[in-house]
């Protein structure tokens, strides 16, 4: 779609306003809203300005102006606005140079698809997230001075299997039953399931917004644990659905009473929301990960692109594991890829390989340690920016192990890496690591930068300061 395909839409289709999203650099989108009648496509060429001070991540309130630009080729029709609204993905670029903004990680993630062409490498990587969530009835959370709580409910939580609901006006319950247990929710039918029609809808305003969908289901957790899988897409593409993606299933549930978290831990001792993704790298038509007879069916490349994600993972999880309750997730007992190690069916390996096909165009790779609170822009370059290192220094991962790595006797556990304990521990590897993400200036050490400073003052601080509840049960009474 062309800017003039743009301004054609708006005036066939009775648009009656444009909304101008944008994201943070943490990964939220941020928006404002014109007239139609004030919106012209000069807009495309001219931009339009905006407070970059307000922005997290963004520029400090002496530089404030920035421009946005919408893409044209982003629009789509808002299905859940009251009056007709067209929606526009925008980018970033600073008013006095014209240059587009480093800090801008939809930005970031275009300069990645023109590095992976730069290298010859080749020219096309696809990438397939799997996010899981949460669909809650009740959320409360607060901290001051003299209190620290959080309060969880959802009709589905097991813990709610002996509550009285929906009385009869003598006062007795109605509970039917139909809690998932802990652990025990994948995959059941309704009633158990009391969510399948919820998912749909959740489907299909999807797919009005043009995000292809491939299956839903409830998964592990209670609680109305869900995932939906999007069909796989280009980088950028892809970056641009996982926005639309959040978007939709918030304000779906919102529609209903309900509400989504996408935190990867909201729930103590059940299994915690992860978002596997599928790679894969093409060039001219061909998939350069398949190569059919080896282990898994993978090629060399394919092989060394794995040993690059897990050499580099301690610094990938600073951006695809980035919040300090994405660690509360990565934990042995919890289906949680914990283990630097690749294999083929072995779910708690950090990067699988599945078979359930053996065709070149299904053959991928799939990192399991990333989380939905990452910022998908980000995250889906800095994995692929680590497998063209593993190409380019022909990095060799260790492997392949297809044991239960729970189960290892202690010294065969010994000789495997895990991922990192904690936030402050990726942070850290990534402030050590980061050469890889510089090349093609792709990333910029400002964006490190940046990223380490903002996580480190903003979340690991403000967790450190604040005691924790479970520190009264400990150590009240010493």
């Amino acid at each position: 779609m062309t800017a003039n395909d743009v301004m054609a839409k708006i005036k066939d289709e009775g648009i009656r306003v444009i909304d101008l999203r944008f994201v943070d650099l943490p990964g939220l989108w941020h928006h404002f809203t014109v007239s139609a009648k004030e919106f012209s496509a000069d807009v495309f060429d001219e931009g339009i300005g905006f407070d970059g001070s307000s922005i997290r991540g963004f520029q400090q309130i002496q530089e404030s102006d920035m421009l946005l630009f919408p893409d044209p080729t982003s629009a789509f029709v808002d299905p859940f606005a009251a009056e007709k609204t067209l929606c526009l993905i925008c980018n970033v670029k600073d008013p006095i140079t014209g240059e587009s903004y480093t800090r801008d990680p939809r930005h970031i993630a275009q300069k990645a698809e023109a590095y992976l062409k730069s290298t010859g490498i080749g020219d096309t990587a696809y990438f397939g997230p799997e996010p899981e969530f949460f669909i809650f009835d009740d959320i409360r959370f607060g901290q001051t001075y003299n209190e620290g709580y959080y309060h969880i409910d959802a009709s589905e939580g097991f813990w709610n299997a002996g509550r009285v609901e929906n009385p009869d006006a003598a006062g007795n319950s109605r509970n039917l039953g139909y809690k998932p247990r802990y652990k025990e929710g994948y995959f059941p039918v309704p009633p158990m399931d009391s969510h399948q029609d919820l998912r749909t809808e959740m489907l299909l305003a999807l797919e009005e917004v043009g995000v292809e969908i491939e299956v839903h289901h409830h998964e592990v957790g209670t609680a109305g644990q869900a995932e939906i899988d999007m069909r796989f897409d280009s980088l950028v593409s892809m970056g641009d659905k996982l926005m639309k993606y959040k978007y939709c299933v918030k304000n779906v549930a919102r529609r209903h009473g309900k509400t989504v978290t996408l935190m990867p831990k909201p729930i103590f001792q059940d299994n915690g929301s992860g978002m596997h993704v599928h790679q894969s790298v093409w060039k001219e038509g061909r998939n350069q990960f398949f190569e059919a007879g080896t282990y898994g069916d993978i090629s060399q490349a394919a092989l060394y692109y794995i040993g690059g994600v897990l050499k580099h993972a301690p610094a990938l999880l600073a951006l695809t594991n980035p919040t300090t309750n994405s660690y509360r997730r990565l934990v042995p007992g919890y289906e949680a890829p914990i283990n630097l190690i690749y294999s083929m069916r072995n779910r708690s390996a950090a990067v699988r390989i599945p078979v359930y096909s053996s065709s070149e165009k299904s053959k991928r790779i799939e990192t399991r340690f990333p989380d939905p609170t990452c910022n998908g822009y980000m995250a889906f370059s800095a994995l692929l920016m680590a497998g063209l290192d593993g190409i380019q220094n022909k990095i060799t991962p260790p492997g392949p192990l297809d044991k239960d790595l729970y189960d290892l006797p202690p010294e065969e556990k010994a000789q495997i890496d895990s991922t990192p304990a904690d936030l402050a521990a990726a942070l850290d590897a990534l402030e050590a690591d980061h050469d890889f993400l510089l090349k093609g200036d792709v990333f910029t050490k400002d964006v490190i930068e940046t990223w380490l400073s903002y996580k480190r003052e903003n979340e690991i601080d403000a967790i450190r300061l604040r005691p924790h509840p479970w520190e009264f049960a400990l150590y009240f009474d010493i």
